[in-house]
């Protein structure tokens, strides 16, 4: 698929568009980002864990109660959150799209992302609204996914097809997300559109299924935002019998879901605020799916190893600290890790002590700019896979200065 139609836009019966309204100062940077259905959807999300979160994600949380949508909304550059009229503003918004095109209000997706405890203007959305809905088109997806940038360097997109009942169906996906990136669902913004025709019950099992190895697994700083938010919405238009239970064709889509949402994973990774490296760790070998999914997790976060990761130092001795002081019972005595890239790979690390290997060697594997830190723990069959970055002098200025 091309770039126009790899987004949201590549499954049937939705158009996206995005806009600068003036919300954000800089009027290169587009702010508010819309996806339309053409015919009422199934739909899903699921939410931050921070107890601090955004009037968007309260009352979008209220809008799927029925589990039906027909809209995403979403601006970039303030966060509605911790403001005494936050909820007023998340609604007006939710209203001013439903005089516009004739929706109702509940249906719609609300979204915000930006700065934290600023009033949102509702002016410049309610005068950027005609020209929003009015640019709507199958070819608006790239546009929508740079109107819900913030420190993003990258448009993040992905769409996957697959066949059920003999039906070719799509899921597309954008998402934002570079920095302020913990495991704690839904670690940054991601709208998901798909032709297939499935349950709304049944598509949100299966995306809290896919969120706990895709987004769950991503850490940039371990900072949970108060906005995070994925959220599908389902048009049905492929023609494929409605998934209503659990069985191979539920299966398929969780497959297919699960690759747009681990492509988008891994490029939130590697736009990590500041980064210069895509980090994978991959665990196997562990007691269970929960032991391996912390020390992956464990690892990831670990400013030590992330700093390592941009110091090009093979200095496994801090990966070996961060898996010990992982929650859970397991032996460190059987543990192995390699370092791998395109470069090759090295063992470091056997039976839980260090291995003779070449500095020069290891400097050479770490240098590329995408590394996978693979942990064998060799006492069950537990397996995991988390994404990060490098910690880099980058990060410490985008974040010093975010907010003036």
């Amino acid at each position: 698929m091309d770039e126009m139609t790899t987004g949201v836009c590549a499954p049937k019966g939705f158009m996206a568009s995005g806009l600068h309204a003036g919300i954000r100062k800089n009027h290169l940077k587009k702010d508010l980002s819309l996806i339309m259905a053409q015919v009422p959807c199934a739909a899903a999300a699921v939410y931050t864990r921070n107890k601090v979160f955004g009037a968007p994600v309260a009352v979008t949380r209220a809008h799927l109660q029925h589990g039906t949508a027909r809209a995403m909304l979403c601006n970039s550059g303030n966060a509605n959150t911790c403001n005494a009229d936050g909820i007023h503003k998340a609604n007006a918004m939710c209203e001013l799209l439903a005089k516009q095109t004739g929706i109702e209000a509940d249906d719609v997706i609300i979204a915000s992302t930006g700065v934290i405890g600023q009033p949102l203007p509702l002016e410049p959305i309610a005068e950027a609204m005609p020209a929003l809905v009015a640019s709507l088109s199958a070819e608006g997806g790239v546009a929508a996914a740079e109107a819900i940038m913030t420190t993003d360097t990258l448009v993040k997109q992905a769409a996957e097809a697959f066949t059920l009942d003999g039906a070719m169906c799509t899921i597309g996906g954008m998402a934002k997300g570079s920095g302020m990136i913990a495991p704690n669902m839904a670690t940054m913004l991601c709208f998901l559109t798909t032709d297939a025709a499935i349950a709304a019950p049944m598509l949100d099992k299966a995306l809290r299924r896919v969120t706990d190895d895709t987004f769950n697994m991503l850490i940039i700083d371990g900072d949970t935002s108060t906005n995070d938010m994925a959220a599908i919405m389902a048009s049905g238009l492929a023609g494929n019998a409605p998934i209503e239970t659990e069985g191979e064709a539920f299966e398929t889509f969780v497959a297919a879901l699960h690759t747009v949402c681990e492509s988008l994973t891994r490029m939130m990774a590697r736009d990590g605020e500041g980064a210069t490296k895509l980090v994978t760790c991959r665990v196997d070998g562990a007691p269970d799916v929960g032991t391996a999914r912390a020390i992956a997790r464990s690892v990831i976060l670990s400013p030590l190893c992330k700093a390592a990761m941009f110091g090009a130092d093979a200095n496994w001795g801090r990966i070996l600290c961060a898996i010990g002081y992982t929650q859970g019972e397991f032996a460190v005595d059987l543990v192995k890790v390699i370092i791998r890239s395109s470069a090759g790979q090295v063992l470091v690390c056997e039976h839980g002590a260090g291995v003779p290997f070449l500095e020069a060697e290891a400097k050479k594997v770490l240098l590329e700019d995408e590394i996978t830190l693979h942990i064998s723990m060799g006492q069950g069959v537990g397996s995991a896979t988390s994404w990060g970055c490098d910690l880099t002098y980058d990060y410490v200025k985008i974040n010093g200065d975010y907010r003036t």
